[in-house]
């Protein structure tokens, strides 16, 4: 996935100012989200140090640590010399959604899915009313990408872009990282649940016309709905599981 398929709001959100506490932890979740979610590609070199240090609100200190520790993950790497600097290294497998439905009981998913089903809806409706022509074209090529790809781990990264691109053509940086954390979190859950679905695609396609014409409600509507009918599947699931 090129980045340049990705909306400047998402990638802009992604490298957002921290929050003031637990400066480092903050960081190398921002930076590991970014990286698993496609937000920053496989390879791409990352902004200088203190370019990224200055986007992200914390001291050249505090990010050299966080790389640190990316590096320790094998999320980064550090080339030395000319042309050198910090380049992503995206992970090859994927998370495993079955190992994710089991640490969380039905009680915990019914209660993620109301605040990830608040989050999507807020966006979605916020989106409708703020999104300017260049917000949507970037869900239109997402959803012509999805069309055109057999492959399931592919797929399962678009999935995640759509929504995030949601997010991101709300104008609001806040729900734009709260998408994003909940992608990361649990992404893969969600795509186990309906990411296989034929009507995923319509769904898909029925939050981006509601956006493109403004339609707030209808679109803040099918938004929550896409979430919870993921999560009702989800709980069943998960009730079937020793």
């Amino acid at each position: 996935m090129s980045t340049a398929d990705i909306s400047g709001g998402a990638r802009l959100a992604a490298f957002a100012p921290v929050d003031s506490t637990a400066r480092v932890d903050a960081v190398v979740r921002r930076l590991t989200d970014a990286i698993v979610l496609g937000l920053v590609a496989d390879g791409e070199q990352l902004p200088s140090e203190a370019e990224l240090a200055a986007q992200l609100g914390v001291s050249t200190v505090t990010l050299r640590e966080a790389l640190m520790a990316l590096r320790q993950q094998g999320m980064v790497e550090t080339r030395r010399g000319r042309g050198g600097g910090s380049f992503v290294r995206a992970p090859r497998e994927a998370p495993q959604a079955l190992d994710r439905l089991r640490a969380l009981t039905a009680e915990e998913l019914r209660d993620l899915g109301d605040h990830y089903a608040a989050i999507a809806g807020a966006a979605a409706r916020l989106a409708a009313q703020r999104a300017l022509p260049e917000d949507i074209a970037p869900l239109r090529r997402t959803l012509q990408e999805m069309a055109g790809s057999r492959d399931q781990s592919h797929l399962r990264r678009l999935h995640g872009r759509f929504h995030i691109e949601v997010a991101a053509a709300s104008q609001s940086a806040r729900l734009t990282q709260e998408e994003i954390r909940l992608q990361a979190d649990i992404g893969p859950l969600l795509w186990s649940a309906h990411g296989r679905d034929d009507g995923t695609s319509a769904r898909h396609h029925a939050i981006a016309e509601a956006i493109h014409r403004g339609d707030d409600d209808h679109a803040r509507l099918l938004a929550e709905r896409h979430v919870l009918d993921a999560m009702e599947h989800l709980i069943e699931l998960r009730l079937r599981e020793p």
